[in-house]
């Protein structure tokens, strides 16, 4: 445990930032999991919906630095192909 005034707050800072994270990063998993049950029941509005939502999502945690640019990349793609899938 650290001894210094400003180690601890790094520490609950640190702790802080993770939780935030753990929470961001689990409401992303979840929309994904709507996404692709609404994609596996065949429903195009509804995962059209849920695809626009996700992405802002993905979007989002990018500008908070949560995900990499990459990262984000992946994942959209991943669900543009799923989504393309649900036309043909």
């Amino acid at each position: 445990m650290p001894n210094i005034k400003s180690a601890k707050k790094r520490v609950k800072v640190a702790a802080t930032k993770t939780l935030r994270n753990q929470i961001i990063k689990t409401n992303i998993k979840t929309f994904i999991k709507k996404f692709d049950a609404a994609v596996t029941k065949g429903d195009k509005e509804l995962s059209q919906e849920l695809y626009r939502a996700t992405v802002k999502k993905i979007d989002q945690a990018v500008a908070k630095g949560i995900y990499k640019k990459n990262t984000a990349s992946r994942k959209k793609s991943q669900l543009t192909l799923k989504f393309n899938t649900l036309g043909a």
